[in-house]
């Protein structure tokens, strides 16, 4: 097996390249330019920017497709935008105008409007000092007069009447109800706007107009001042982003459709229930760029004609989740490093060694040789925990043993949960790496396959088998337990036929009882195939298999053993467990990516078929195992002989192994 390289040799190189520290990294200004292993797709974010065409973005979490939403933002041709009024309308209260002005004039419109209004206030408010001021004098001139202080009170009760009246028919407060309110607001020369409408419910995507708990009488709000802008409308003329766009309600994406075409969109209250119902504005300018973004079940649940809109005027674009690992990709990490540090604003620059297992880690989580991973989210974290533990340390940089430190405590919760299950396991003497023990195999599996994260956990998963006498007559059943997912039960029948295919007894005279040990939380996926065969052979032709060997790999029907994901983990958590063999499929070996002093703990043994998983898996202990053995070649050569012979342009003799 071909050596990978160490993070001795990675922090050599970096140095040959003169990288001391992350400091010695220029970080690009634009931000298009740090996107990083995503070429295809910036390639065509700079050509939608320039002809405004709408993008959706499909792909893992943590590829960077929020970041290329943002950076297309900032390739928008230069353009003229616009604020977005509403004014009262005196013909239909419940229909106000909409005003489009150019960028900075609606704040002046606003200010004039409120300069004017305070002025008028003044006026008032001066007009109304010297009526009570000319009533006071009346009333104290008529009761000097007459000396009839009893004229005193009527006074007191007119000049009330007075102040109440200027009250009730002051002319500022008819004004102010007239003032337009600024629904979208710009400053000239101001870049196109970039709105993140992720997760946004529909009075926040596509505007709403609040509830007036009066309604009428003095105290009503006017309508035009309840009605609030949507993600839709602040988005005019720049960059509308919404992550996730299939949790969107399907009364919400046909709503944006409509929004795209038309190019406007009237805003309305979005409840039934609320006074804002009733209120619907004119059309609102909302031409703007969709950047929608998910993953590949996105798809799937998004709006048939919206994805059509999309792909009609615009561009679908699948996110990269590895990139080569070549000497200018791996700079590109160098410089993904110094640009998170140069983000975080709060932690020590990288030292070369530390950018090294930074380097190292993303090739391990890659899970493929000669791969590096672009789950940069998730790589970042792993570059902000390792900072922290510097600055706790008041490091001036960050060195490779912040960076394993870091590793040791910010570990995804699927690594927690297994490292807890196996330490139970040990406590209760459920782990089994010793001796050999009939229709028992130690197989192994991952966890947070289904959580949409890079890094996974390995686990050793017991697999116990048993043969009894069939309860019906007509034939034997193979019964399965343990929570299995629906691919784990199509596994199992797969490895039933090839169970019939190998046994020289006839099973259906048999149940086959297969039981997944500890696995409260369901089991999923083909990967445990191969266990499942040994645990049932070793069972029907009561051999015993040998503990201290883990093993993991899909079967074909004709026993085929094929390749599986998360490799890597799971031989380190046969390691984990004292396991001294591991046996992979032969096409997962070019995915094993062990450090030195892990491998050096286990012996890695690739396998082509079932007859080599027999081999290493039986006890060398059992007498039978000999016999059995020859019978399992003979099925397999026959079979070998027989597919050169039909196909002998197609099948060739055994590849070397991958490097």
């Amino acid at each position: 097996m071909e050596k990978i390289e160490s993070v001795k040799s990675l922090s050599d190189w970096l140095k040959r390249k003169g990288i001391k520290s992350t400091k010695d990294v220029s970080v690009p200004e634009k931000l298009i330019d740090q996107v990083i292993g995503q070429d295809e797709a910036v390639r065509i974010i700079r050509k939608a920017a320039q002809q405004k065409r709408h993008v959706l973005l499909i792909g893992d979490p943590g590829t960077g497709k929020s970041m290329l939403a943002q950076a297309m933002s900032e390739l928008l041709p230069d353009e003229e935008l616009e604020d977005i009024l509403v004014y009262p309308n005196p013909d239909d209260p419940h229909q106000p105008k909409i005003r489009v002005v150019p960028a900075g004039k609606g704040k002046e419109i606003i200010k004039a409007k409120k300069e004017e209004l305070k002025e008028l206030r003044e006026k008032e408010g001066a007009f109304r000092k010297f009526m009570l001021i000319f009533l006071f004098v009346l009333v104290f001139g008529v009761v000097l007069y007459t000396q009839n202080f009893t004229y005193i009170f009527w006074g007191i009760l007119l000049i009330l009447a007075g102040a109440l009246v200027f009250r009730f028919i002051s002319i500022t407060d008819k004004f102010e109800k007239e003032i337009p309110k600024l629904l979208v607001s710009h400053t000239p020369g101001e870049k196109p706007p970039f709105v993140d409408a992720t997760g946004a419910i529909s009075g926040a995507l596509l505007g709403d107009v609040r509830h007036d708990p009066y309604q009428s009488g003095d105290m009503v709000t006017p309508a035009h001042e309840r009605v609030e802008p949507g993600s839709i409308h602040r988005a005019h003329k720049g960059v509308l982003f919404i992550d996730e766009i299939n949790l969107l309600r399907p009364e919400s994406q046909q709503s944006l459709l409509t929004a795209m075409q038309e190019k406007k969109y009237s805003i309305t209250g979005q409840s039934e229930r609320s006074a804002g119902s009733l209120v619907k504005t004119e059309p609102v300018p909302c031409d703007f760029v969709l950047v929608a973004a998910g993953n590949l079940d996105s798809v799937e649940r998004m709006h048939p004609a919206l994805r059509s809109r999309v792909r009609g005027y615009g561009y679908e674009v699948y996110m990269n989740t590895l990139m080569d690992d070549t000497e200018e990709n791996r700079m590109k990490l160098v410089r993904f490093v110094a640009q998170e540090v140069k983000k975080d604003k709060k932690i020590p620059h990288f030292r070369y060694d530390a950018v090294a297992e930074i380097i190292r880690e993303a090739q391990r989580r890659a899970g493929t040789r000669g791969k590096l991973s672009l789950r940069l989210r998730e790589l970042g974290g792993l570059v902000r925990a390792a900072g922290d533990v510097a600055r706790e340390k008041n490091k001036s940089l960050v060195t490779r043993r912040d960076v394993v430190e870091a590793k040791t405590f910010a570990k995804p919760l699927e690594q927690q949960v297994a490292e807890r299950l196996v330490k139970k396991k040990w406590e209760y003497n459920d782990v089994i790496n010793s001796g050999a023990i009939v229709g028992s195999v130690n197989g192994l599996a991952i966890l947070g396959a289904d959580t949409g994260m890079s890094e996974y956990a390995g686990l050793v998963l017991r697999v116990v088998a048993e043969v009894t006498p069939a309860q019906s007559r007509d034939e034997g059943r193979i019964i399965a337990t343990g929570k299995l997912g629906e691919i784990a039960k199509e596994a199992v029948q797969n490895v039933s036929a090839l169970i019939k295919k190998i046994s020289g007894e006839d099973i259906k005279n048999y149940d086959i009882h297969i039981q997944f040990i500890g696995t409260y939380e369901g089991v999923e996926g083909d990967s445990a195939s191969i266990s499942i065969a040994t645990a049932v052979v070793s069972a029907l032709e009561a051999i015993e298999v040998d503990m201290s060997v883990a093993m993991t790999g899909s079967l074909s029907v004709r026993g085929e053993v094929l390749p599986v994901g998360g490799i890597t983990p799971k031989i380190e958590a046969a390691i984990a467990a004292g396991m001294k063999k591991v046996i992979i499929p032969w096409g997962n070996l070019k995915d094993v990516l062990l450090d030195e002093e892990s491998e050096k703990k286990i012996e890695i043994v690739p396998v082509r078929n079932l007859k080599e998983v027999l081999e290493v898996a039986l006890s060398s202990l059992s007498k039978k195992k000999k016999v059995f053995i020859e019978k399992m070649a003979k099925i397999f050569d026959s079979e070998i002989k027989e597919d050169m012979r039909r196909f002998p342009d197609i099948i060739d003799s055994p590849q070397p192994a991958p490097s």
